[in-house]
């Protein structure tokens, strides 16, 4: 799925817009115990009872495609005959009014997913009627996209705390709550490509990127998921370092930097939906334009591919922080904004390694402006 076509089912899932008639929940505390298993008519809530569970559910849609929203794609073996599949459409024909599958779903979860202090899990199904513009008099609508959305999100025993009761115009101990959180994992079934129902894939939603809950992943769809953003960060900068050895100077690593910012920078500028992936080519392409010889473009080569699967496309933006530029000794560590990368370099002085900045603008030592003397 691209960016505009999560954003058309984010929309989507509004009290006013939602065709969605109940919401399921299943509250499992920290030892894994069901608390509470329910079903909320949406035409019953209050207003603000809605609005908070529409904006939950509204945050499985959330964040970054490739770090936050992760396509899950599923073989064709998988469709035709498996049991991971056939519960997810089972759930989706029937409406999820069937409590023996949501029941097989639950604890699907539950076996796989553990917080602290336990989590809310909750999943709705729900049909989207597509626009499609037939011309400038009007519109028609062609599919019926019928999906189920899911969160998991964490319950978080809150302190207790003095709250106002206006009644009383006092103010009393409120006592320990349990507060639902935003959701932490989720995912949407089936996929929404090309405005229409895919369900060769899914999208995956964590929070987190530095933890997949694979796990969960495995038992949900039974399929492998990219590593973490983070992970994949740890490893693209590991690969510099180790592949690229003595020549991985602070020319070569900007430069990559410099090089793919500016790639993101204009994929977002050109407003295309799609996501930006960047391939092994286009990195080996930098460095060698870096100066960086053979041996240590083959070792990088090889070194990518065991990272990240052979050829295997990445998201930019899991491997660098566009916003930010940081060099660290044991002892300092010193950020630089992105644009300003040509206030920086390395030099040797009497043997002594310097790494040297250009202070010819304003200069602040603990929030203090200081002169730097002849």
């Amino acid at each position: 799925m691209n960016i505009k076509e999560v954003a058309e089912i984010r929309r989507h899932i509004h009290r006013d817009r939602s065709n969605m008639t109940a919401i399921y929940g299943c509250y499992v505390n920290g030892s894994k115990e069901i608390v509470s298993e329910f079903r909320s008519s949406t035409g019953m809530m209050s207003e603000n009872e809605g609005d908070k569970y529409f904006g939950l559910l509204r945050k499985c849609l959330s964040g970054t495609i490739g770090k936050h929203l992760i396509d899950i794609n599923f073989k064709t073996s998988q469709v035709m005959d498996s049991p991971e599949h056939k519960l997810l459409m089972e759930l989706r024909q029937s409406g999820l009014e069937n409590q023996e599958l949501r029941m097989t779903f639950y604890r699907k979860v539950i076996e796989t997913v553990s917080l602290d202090d336990g989590y809310l899990i909750l999943l709705v199904c729900d049909t989207y009627d597509v626009p499609f513009k037939k011309d400038s008099n009007g519109e028609e609508t062609n599919e019926a996209f019928k999906f189920l959305l899911c969160g998991v999100c964490p319950v978080k025993l809150t302190k207790a705390t003095l709250h106002y009761v206006p009644e009383e115009k006092i103010f009393h101990d409120g006592g320990i709550t349990n507060a639902v959180s935003s959701p932490a994992i989720g995912f949407l079934f089936p996929a929404f490509d090309g405005r229409a129902t895919n369900i060769y894939n899914a999208l995956y939603y964590t929070r987190s990127v530095k933890e997949s809950q694979e796990a969960f992943v495995d038992a949900i769809f039974h399929t492998p998921i990219p590593k973490p953003a983070y992970a994949q960060k740890k490893s693209f900068e590991a690969i510099l370092s180790n592949a690229l050895a003595e020549e991985c100077s602070m020319d070569v690593v900007q430069t990559v930097h410099e090089q793919l910012a500016q790639r993101i920078e204009l994929h977002k500028e050109s407003k295309v939906a799609e996501p930006l992936l960047i391939c092994k080519d286009d990195v080996k392409d930098v460095l060698a334009g870096c100066g960086v010889s053979n041996a240590h473009l083959a070792k990088f080569s090889v070194d990518y591919d065991e990272a990240f699967g052979f050829e295997a496309p990445v998201h930019p933006k899991n491997i660098i922080d566009e916003k930010k530029f940081e060099i660290k000794t044991p002892d300092v560590a010193i950020k630089v904004a992105p644009d300003r990368l040509d206030l920086i370099e390395t030099r040797i002085i009497g043997g002594v390694k310097y790494i040297l900045i250009n202070a010819q603008e304003d200069v602040e030592v603990n929030g203090v402006s200081i002169h730097i003397q002849e």
